[in-house]
């Protein structure tokens, strides 16, 4: 589930970062949109930082969810790999 989020994020940033260059490109095409096309470009660059920071917030997110392996064998838990992958 929490992959799944994560992971929808991450597609919305990359069509984002697709649409900001494509229509930044377009508007080099003529003199008198450059300036727009230009901010577009730099939109699509700060995407491009968000990106890693989505993978980031994701590793942390799942860490900071995790219980240690010694506490799930103390309460009878799940298998660590069997409840790992569920989170994937």
């Amino acid at each position: 589930m929490i992959r799944r989020r994560y992971e929808t994020l991450g597609i919305v940033n990359d069509i984002l970062i697709g649409i900001w260059f494509l229509v930044g490109s377009i508007l080099f095409f003529s003199d008198s949109t450059t300036y727009t096309g230009t901010w577009l470009f730099v939109i699509g660059s700060v995407e491009l930082l968000i990106r890693p920071i989505i993978r980031l917030a994701r590793h942390v997110h799942l860490r900071r969810i995790r219980t240690p392996m010694s506490v799930r064998a103390a309460t009878g838990l799940r298998s660590a790999r069997r409840v790992d992958a569920e989170w994937r």
